[in-house]
């Protein structure tokens, strides 16, 4: 029988018979100590063994117990859901799915931002500072109609991420992509394969890659946390993470984030 208790233990109760009927021992943190008892059931003597062992998971906050429908076989799992997102198993279904999609543009858009910075800031190209990007004018198209296309394109793909999401496997069948249904074969829904969006053949056996897909949501996490802390610095100081970074160099102890939002609130 096991019964939970406390915050990450188990009680492990084991009864059983005993060459020492009516006797139990138990060890403590100050020795042994023996305590005489009686326990019949019928005609038999039992005597019972508790263990107390601590459970190996771990958790984003260590000695909290993760709610029933987190027990650890998504990647990425530590128990995190303090509003209860994920109770409905359809729901968390989808939340996993947007959090995949979430996680996959900020690792693009940080690594986007990072690169046009440092080519900016080292002068090698003549760029706009990543805020001020979207108002550049381009000679080949308009503002209007490169929305219109991207609104195009983008659709297209999320419709078709959906439908797989609803229909796992319906997006791979013949003839529902122009054609190159073998190219962009999905391996299971959030995870593409094929060799155009898996060109290295990583993690092929999609079903016993939960140490890929652990990398992925926890760079995921890493990127989404930086690109909120990269749009909160252009906010304040008005320039580019590697201008931060420069600025925070040449002097450390008087450049920091608690002079810089000390002094943006005066």
């Amino acid at each position: 029988m096991d019964v939970a208790v406390g915050r990450g233990f188990q009680i492990l109760a084991h009864a059983g018979s005993s060459p020492f009927p009516g006797r139990c021992s138990h060890t403590t943190a100050f020795g042994t100590t023996k305590t005489n008892w009686l326990a019949k059931i019928g005609s038999s003597s039992h005597h019972s063994r508790v263990v107390v062992r601590a459970q190996n998971r771990p958790t984003w906050l260590p000695g909290l117990d993760p709610p029933p429908y987190l027990d650890g076989t998504l990647a990425g799992d530590f128990g995190f859901d303090p509003l209860g997102l994920g109770e409905d198993p359809e729901s968390l279904k989808w939340y996993v799915q947007a959090e995949l999609v979430h996680a996959r543009f900020a690792m693009a858009g940080v690594a986007g931002i990072l690169v046009t910075d440092l080519l900016r800031v080292t002068g090698i190209r003549n760029l706009p500072v990543w805020y001020e990007a979207g108002a550049t004018k381009i000679d080949f198209a308009s503002t209007r109609t490169l929305f219109i296309i991207q609104l195009l394109l983008m659709g297209f793909v999320e419709t078709k991420r959906y439908m797989d999401f609803r229909n796992p496997g319906s997006q791979a069948k013949e003839g529902s992509f122009f054609g190159l249904e073998a190219s962009l074969e999905g391996l299971e829904p959030g995870y593409p394969g094929g060799p155009l969006l898996n060109p290295l053949g990583l993690a092929k056996d999609i079903k016993n890659a939960h140490e890929w897909k652990l990398k992925e949501i926890k760079n995921g996490r890493l990127a989404m946390v930086a690109m909120l802390g990269i749009f909160v610095q252009a906010n304040v100081t008005h320039v580019g993470p590697i201008d931060n970074l420069l600025e925070h160099l040449s002097n450390p102890w008087h450049k920091t984030i608690i002079q810089t939002l000390a002094g943006s609130g005066s």
